[in-house]
């Protein structure tokens, strides 16, 4: 099957790729990556061979749980040798990439960065994975996690460098990563990888991207496949990409979905919905930098809507925990067996190691309970239920509303209230957990997709963050073309000033 890389439209654009490849390999997108190696400027080789060096020498971030050098390389051998045969290019022919370690890539352990995976080799792919390798992408590791997803800040005892405990964030090794998705968006702020899939269930790879100055993508849940994928909710549940640009966003969703991108729209036809509740609050750098971006935009024509939703955190508050805890053990259970892991429920969760994850399993998930009202526990079935049959259609239908009273394409908001806070225990609380997902999460709960974009670095500390945006479910293409055009006005994201 011949892949549609040289089509007579994408010359020009593969000439001004080339034509500005940069002084250090590791320092390449996706599809700068992509285009030097099918016009055999650099060598497959070459490429995987700087990730592998990037890699080692930032091995103290925690990025990484697992990484097949020998595998990679003689992958990247093979794609070489077939070029020169004189073999039609692929559209990530050689290229590097990772994969979070909760997404299934035979040759790979997946751990879900619980000990008692560690030995869990799958004997399939996660069919998200299947067209990334039909594709040519080389995956030469998986990334680093917050434990079983359950958290994010990406402090996991159970894998980590010596006297390092956490995942560390690429432009403050003291700082924490974000999670769930943690390694994946490390990785990738640090310049160690162009790319790398994570999952995201209320935040978990919008939040890592944005606090490591990424790009990162939740896709409509179903858009993207989840067989293969450690869940928590299949509700919530949905695989997808960070990145160091839109452009490479939208190169991946083409090639896991088919989906043929559109034409970024005009500035001026744009409308962007500014939700008052979720820009109140915000800590002093995150409300300048996202600010100033927000003014930006409408200094260029993309129409700003000022709106109010103030029942969101009320309505998304009676969705989110009772979805995440019920769903999880029959979830969890039905995977394990279906995978066959060789490990079941209990003992799964008796080898928890980092503490903040084992009190959710043992506080609520296993007695199926949500806290207590009043001094009397709650039952988290009845939870669930009320959830799904009168919460959830009521966050949906009040987005919709919100949508079409507006004419909105999309609503725009700091993707997180804070920078990456300090890499500790602390930084696992359950109050630091619900700060960080509070803008991202009401969104995930309605199935609705959402990107969150670098707005810059806080001048005194020195962090990254992000401003997201997010559209009704299926409005994908729609929403990728838009977040081309916000990439043109705010420009990419940093370059850590450790990076060298």
């Amino acid at each position: 099957m011949r892949h549609p890389v040289d089509k007579p439209e994408e010359v020009g654009t593969d000439a001004k790729r080339l034509s500005a490849q940069p002084e250090h390999l590791w320092e390449l997108t996706l599809t700068e990556a992509s285009a030097l190696v099918r016009h055999r400027r650099i060598t497959s080789r070459q490429l995987v061979e700087a990730s592998l060096a990037r890699i080692a020498d930032f091995s103290q971030l925690n990025a990484f749980i697992s990484v097949d050098a020998v595998g990679a390389l003689k992958q990247a051998d093979s794609y070489d040798h077939y070029l020169e045969a004189g073999g039609d290019p692929l559209p990530l022919g050689g290229v590097p990439i990772a994969v979070k370690d909760n997404i299934q890539v035979v040759g790979f352990a997946n751990t879900a960065g619980t000990p008692a995976l560690s030995k869990f080799f799958p004997t399939r792919n996660a069919r998200v994975i299947e067209p990334l390798l039909k594709a040519g992408a080389i995956v030469v590791g998986k990334t680093n996690m917050h434990e079983l997803a359950f958290g994010t800040s990406g402090y996991n005892t159970a894998f980590h460098s010596p006297g390092v405990i956490g995942v560390r964030n690429a432009f403050d090794h003291s700082c924490i990563a974000g999670g769930s998705s943690s390694g994946s968006g490390s990785a990738v702020g640090a310049l160690l990888i162009p790319t790398a899939l994570g999952t995201d269930t209320g935040g978990s790879i919008r939040q890592p991207g944005a606090v490591n100055g990424c790009v990162g993508f939740r896709p409509t849940v179903g858009r993207y496949p989840v067989d293969g994928i450690t869940p928590i909710s299949p509700t919530r549940d949905t695989p997808g990409p960070i990145t160091r640009s839109v452009e490479d966003v939208v190169l991946l969703d083409s090639i896991i979905t088919g989906a043929l991108p559109v034409e970024a729209p005009a500035a001026e036809s744009i409308r962007l919905g500014v939700v008052d509740q979720l820009w109140a609050d915000l800590s002093e750098p995150v409300r300048k930098l996202t600010e100033d971006a927000l003014r930006q935009l409408e200094q260029q024509g993309v129409q700003i809507v000022r709106v109010s939703m103030p029942e969101i955190f009320e309505m998304n508050y009676a969705v989110s925990m009772p979805l995440a805890l019920h769903e999880c053990r029959s979830a969890l259970t039905e995977y394990l067996s279906v995978n066959e892991a060789g490990v079941s429920f209990d003992e799964l969760v008796a080898g928890i190691s980092s503490p903040d994850v084992r009190t959710i399993f043992e506080d609520y998930i296993l007695p199926g309970r949500l806290g207590e009202l009043e001094g009397q526990p709650v039952d988290l079935e009845q939870a669930y239920a009320t959830a799904m049959k009168d919460a959830r259609p009521k966050l949906i239908q009040r987005f919709e509303l919100l949508f079409k009273e507006h004419q909105l394409d999309a609503i725009i908001h700091p993707t997180t209230p804070d920078l990456a806070i300090k890499s500790n225990p602390a930084a696992t609380s359950f109050e630091a957990f619900a700060r960080m997902i509070r803008n991202a999460d009401p969104a995930s709960n309605a199935g609705m997709p959402g990107i969150s974009l670098p707005a810059g670095v806080s001048q005194q500390e020195g962090l990254p963050a992000g401003i997201e945006i997010e559209g009704l479910p299926g409005s994908d293409v729609r929403l990728l073309s838009i977040a081309n055009v916000i990439e043109s006005i705010l420009g990419r994201g940093p370059t850590p000033k450790r990076s060298g």
